[in-house]
């Protein structure tokens, strides 16, 4: 496959095209589904908030019409003679009976009327009471009724001689009509069962279902499974709050996610809450799945047709121009082909012809780059081995002997000088580690330092973790002697030359400085403009006033690391001069340092024979 890829301009446009085509494609359908599985849900969410309306408008009706006959029965002047009189009145009691039997009649919500005097008085019911786990909000709140008028209960159950029922029971306090005092209570008891099972005939998609939750989200009705008066967050844990009128939130993720709708009941504190699972709405994309699946298909194999056409009218004058140039001998200079069309594929053979003489000057260029290299590198060699320095170093020698100095000073320096050499021509190698470039300064500075005692101290201050990096040689001992002719030899008394090596990310930065005479700003402005010259332009013979090392070495920077790797000089008269430059680090490698060291082993065998 990778072959296949790999070696066909054709094969890699047939590929990408159909691909950046299959791409938004792919998007679209996906982006299609998405938009009809949103579309579904959002219908889904709509039809179930209008079932919750119609449910909120039943319930409303009937909490308004039990609200409304407690009010009338409060009132009611049967209900308060007898709650007023001292002792039970059997005809009040039959009338009381009476009345209540016709106002919950035709009710079937309504399962008992139970009014209940404060004194030792018997309680009247529209259905005769065995027993009831109802507990008044007064058992708990004595001062409740003086804040509110009404209560709404909990699902409790009640056993009359019917049997026992669930219900849900509205207590009010009954007072006087005279002088307003509590004279007894009053419950009208609504059927659970009854509000549950219209409750239950509201539809949410196939398994949806709804919830009568009171002001404490405490079930009041639901699903047969579902257990009244607990609160919902024993099924649905950390379920969101209920925040405005209505609304709806997501619960839960995957396959257990669900989409909640709810509405708050204005006249009580009831909600009524439609859980959705999620499967139910999406299900019912299915079809518009494989629709989407089947257009998508259809547009897909029309694309990869149309691609390999088009691609096939593209590339056949591309395949013709490869298969002329195959033909060509790399050895001899690139013919001139021939121009059929005037399309890109012609304007590139157009192109193409006028680049070739232009390819034919850039080897002449870098041909003539690779010569001034090497030039640059043989005159930085025949500077190391100067004949005036071997001069000057051979007569300090003779000189100690003569006066019959200490020998080690004589061993020292003739050792220096060896080692000076021996780097020096290095069987023409380029390049050294940090460490190589510093110790060949070592061994100048140590002749420099017999020749002129107590003239001047050198430092050298690179990180152990620098030494094993590579760099062009030959670059650091220039620009020391540099430092020494015009820096330290015309000042008076002890001067200090440093060597400073860092590392800036991938890059080693140099520096050479000196505490010596320094130079005037006319003469630093000049030497910075002979070094800004293109290193083709520098003259072979040595400058007058001494800047043919540092050119030298400005030379062999720019072309071996590139212009932005030159000398930077800074100097001020009488302070000294900084000179600094930077180096990409382009090897690391241990095994590098090894192979030189081997090399420098085998130099010194052949040297020592």
């Amino acid at each position: 496959m990778q072959h296949w890829f790999g070696t066909s301009l054709k094969h890699k446009l047939s590929l990408l095209t159909i691909l950046a085509a299959l791409v938004p494609l792919l998007f679209l359908g996906i982006f299609s589904y998405k938009m009809a599985e949103s579309l579904t849900e959002e219908k889904a969410k709509t039809s179930g908030m209008n079932n919750l309306r119609q449910l909120d408008v039943y319930l409303e009706t009937m909490v308004k019409d039990v609200e409304n006959m407690s009010l009338f029965l409060i009132g009611n002047e049967g209900v308060q003679s007898y709650l007023k009189s001292s002792e039970s009145n059997y005809v009040q009691q039959t009338a009381v009976i009476n009345f209540l039997t016709s106002l919950a009649f035709s009710k079937d919500y309504i399962a008992n009327i139970i009014v209940e005097p404060l004194g030792a008085k018997d309680s009247i019911s529209y259905k005769s009471l065995v027993r009831s786990e109802f507990q008044d909000v007064t058992e708990r709140d004595p001062d409740y009724y003086a804040e509110h008028p009404k209560w709404w209960s909990s699902v409790h159950r009640q056993w009359t001689f019917e049997g026992v029922r669930k219900m849900i029971t509205l207590a009010r306090l009954i007072r006087s009509t005279d002088k307003y005092k509590p004279i007894g209570n009053l419950q009208i008891n609504l059927d659970q069962g009854v509000i549950a099972s219209q409750v239950r005939q509201v539809a949410l998609e196939k398994t949806g279902f709804v919830l009568l939750l009171d002001e404490n989200n405490r079930i009041l009705a639901g699903p047969p499974d579902m257990e009244t008066n607990l609160a919902l967050d024993a099924y649905y844990p950390s379920i969101g709050p209920f925040e405005g009128q209505s609304g709806d939130l997501v619960y839960g993720q995957g396959s257990g996610k669900k989409t909640i709708l709810y509405k708050k009941m204005s006249s009580v504190g009831w909600k009524l809450v439609g859980i959705i699972p999620a499967a139910e709405y999406s299900s019912q994309n299915q079809y518009f799945l494989r629709l989407t699946a089947v257009a998508v298909t259809a547009a897909i194999l029309f694309v990869i047709i149309l691609v390999l056409f088009l691609i096939q009218k593209i590339t056949n004058p591309l395949s013709a121009l490869t298969k002329f140039l195959r033909n060509a001998r790399p050895e001899e200079p690139l013919p001139a082909l021939p121009v059929k069309t005037i399309d890109e594929v012609g304007q590139l053979i157009i192109s193409y012809n006028r680049l070739t003489s232009r390819i034919v000057k850039l080897t002449d260029e870098v041909k003539r780059n690779e010569s001034l290299k090497k030039e640059a590198d043989m005159h930085a060699l025949q500077v190391q081995i100067n004949p005036h320095f071997l001069y000057n170093t051979l007569s300090s020698v003779q000189w100690l002997a003569l006066m019959n100095q200490d020998g080690a000073k004589i061993a020292e320096m003739v050792g220096s000088l060896s080692d000076f050499l021996r780097f020096s021509l290095n069987a023409g190698q380029e390049y050294c580690t940090v460490l190589q470039e510093i110790t060949h300064v070592r061994h100048y500075m140590n002749i420099q330092s017999i020749r002129y005692p107590d003239k001047f101290d050198f430092r050298v201050d690179a990180a152990e973790s620098l030494h094993h990096l590579t760099m062009l040689k030959l670059l650091l001992q220039p620009l020391v002697e540099n430092a020494i002719l015009h820096g330290l030899l015309g000042r008076e008394g002890r001067g200090m030359i440093r060597i400073a090596v860092e590392r800036s990310g991938g890059f080693l930065d140099f520096a050479v400085e000196d505490d010596g005479i320094g130079m005037p700003e006319e003469r630093l402005q000049w030497l910075r403009n002979r070094l800004a010259e293109h290193p083709a332009a520098y003259g072979q013979e040595p400058d007058a006033r001494g800047s043919y090392g540092l050119r030298n070495v400005n030379k062999r920077l720019a072309l071996h690391y590139g212009r932005d790797a030159g000398l930077q000089v800074e100097s001020a008269e009488g302070a000294g001069t900084r000179i600094t430059f930077r180096i990409p680090i382009v090897q690391e490698a241990k095994e590098w340092t090894r192979e030189q060291s081997s090399k420098g082993e085998n130099e010194d065998e052949g040297y020592d024979r």
